[in-house]
């Protein structure tokens, strides 16, 4: 079984804004689509005058968040990631609900362009950085994809020896306590096979150029974990079969390895238990329904029928949901009528127990699985709206003695919505905060400078303008901040991204249904 991982919600905002008295404003925070003025040139601040008394100390670094408002006289809703500004407002995305851009989306549209001076940042565009996935025990790296072992693998493992080791008493009772130890090597081998199957889908992936983010061998198998979806129904079908025609391949070679083997010896039952759970698996990969890999080849098909690979998820993940109601009702009954084995018996109540547990475990693992990948269709259809040219705010360079007020206005003089810290060449120092502007009261604002409400810049806080969907959410998981840098290819700046303007942009594009 594989799934498609790597993709994630950015971290969440507030998106209700606190009533502020009117009066000089931090800038708004959202893109605008009005074009201001680009600034030619960076206007000397003039002298502050001397503070009253008792605000001699300005407190630049109170971080309480309030609202902002509009600059006065400018209109409403400025554009795609704009934060509501007053009572009443609602936010913005990326898009209409009916799915069209708006007009300042289109990322040629003059309202887009810099108002940083062309020669700031000079430097090659940042690059996302590697994350180290993680998810357990790191067992080894084969074909460059981490493998690893979850927790839960050590109580599945107990279990499986405990089971076995009950039957090998039966079969084998001269064996005695030892039997834990065969039993402990079929759990080992049993997962090696698991592992045999994952790694067949993680080959499929890499001929077909599709990331694999990590194995992870966990309860009740194993999971590759695909960052990218096949382009074509085939290429779809074939990364699903490969997994259960190798556990298909290992049942046989486990059947033909027994064939010399004397039965009723501890390699005769080895190889008769891995043969029998390897078909196990393959069968049961091959059932019709998500997340199985029967479900993958099922989805494919529709795919290929409809053209739409959301249709193919939308049946196959239906058909596991249904597959899963089937395993709750259906195991014990079969387990009781005798036909997995059980001979009819009255096992007694215990056993009766242990059935419907096991059937419910299965059944809540394919019908969240079915959900989830229902979910995971859904985001991936909608994360190509993200695009960080479009969600980006204006900015405007200042000097890290400007005062806070002297900022605000060259911003609303300018159409801008942000604040980049420059020195004295134009090169960007750190972003003024948002939460840090509105915390600062107004008849404090001339006695503030810039750089004490400003986060220094790191190379994680510097972001291409060309970023979009899972790249983009990526790279802001990566350095968690609440505003970014974002550049050109040619390392100008382009403006500043706020984390609460993606989360915004995320929520309304998957609450609207798919068409």
């Amino acid at each position: 079984m594989d799934v498609s991982g790597g993709s994630g919600q950015p971290r969440s905002g507030n998106d209700e804004p606190a009533e502020h008295p009117a009066g000089p404003t931090a800038p708004a925070t959202g893109p605008t689509d009005h074009t201001g003025p680009e600034p030619a040139r960076r206007e000397e601040p003039a002298p502050p005058q001397q503070p009253p008394p008792g605000d001699r100390s300005p407190d630049g670094d109170d971080d309480t968040p309030a609202a902002t408002h509009r600059p006065p006289g400018r209109p409403g809703p400025a554009g795609p990631g704009d934060i509501p500004t007053g009572p009443g407002e609602p936010p913005t995305g990326t898009t209409t609900h009916s799915g069209h851009p708006e007009p300042s989306d289109h990322p040629d549209h003059p309202d887009h362009r810099s108002l940083a001076h062309s020669g700031i940042a000079k430097g090659p565009p940042p690059r996302p950085r590697p994350k180290e996935p993680g998810g357990g025990i790191l067992m080894g790296r084969p074909f460059g994809v981490p493998v690893y072992v979850a927790p839960s693998w050590f109580l599945v493992a107990a279990l499986i020896t405990w089971v076995f080791g009950g039957q090998l008493d039966r079969v084998l009772p001269e064996l005695g306590a030892a039997r834990y130890l065969v039993s402990l090597f079929f759990a080992v081998a049993f997962y090696a096979s698991v592992l045999v199957h994952e790694l067949a889908h993680t080959v499929a992936a890499i001929r077909f150029k599709l990331p694999v983010r990590r194995i992870q061998l966990q309860f009740f198998g194993g999971v590759s974990e695909i960052e990218k979806e096949a382009e074509t129904p085939g290429r779809e079908f074939v990364l699903a079969f490969v997994g259960p025609l190798l556990s298909l391949v290992l049942a046989g070679l486990f059947y033909l390895a027994m064939k010399p083997v004397e039965a009723g010896t501890v390699p005769g039952v080895l190889l008769a238990g891995l043969m029998v759970s390897n078909l196990i698996v393959a069968i049961f990969n091959l059932l019709p329904g998500l997340p199985l890999d029967g479900g993958r080849m099922l989805r494919a098909v529709v795919w290929k029928i409809t053209g739409r690979p959301m249709s193919g998820t939308v049946a196959a993940a239906w058909v596991g949901r249904a597959l899963a109601v089937s395993v709750l009702i259906g195991l014990p009954l079969l387990n009781q009528s005798g036909a997995l084995g059980g001979g009819g018996e009255d096992t007694g109540g215990m056993d009766t127990v242990t059935d419907a547990l096991l059937a419910a475990i299965l059944a809540a693992i394919i019908w969240t699985g079915a959900g989830n990948s229902l979910r995971m269709a859904r985001l991936r259809e909608h994360l190509p709206e993200l695009r960080a040219r479009n969600l980006t705010r204006r900015a405007v360079p200042v000097e890290t003695d400007t005062p806070l007020s002297e900022a605000l206005r060259r911003a609303n003089a300018a159409g801008a919505r942000a604040l980049v810290v420059v020195d004295a060449d134009g090169h960007p120092l750190s972003l003024v905060r948002e939460a840090a502007i509105v915390g600062v009261p107004e008849h404090r604002r001339p006695w503030v400078v810039v750089s004490g409400l400003a986060q220094d810049l790191t190379d994680g806080m510097r972001v291409s303008a060309e970023l979009a969907g899972e790249e983009l959410l990526d790279t802001l998981r990566a350095t968690p901040a609440t505003e970014y840098l974002v550049v050109e290819q040619t390392g100008e700046i382009y403006g500043v991204l706020s984390a609460a303007d993606v989360e915004r942009a995320f929520v309304k594009a998957m609450a609207r249904p798919t068409p």
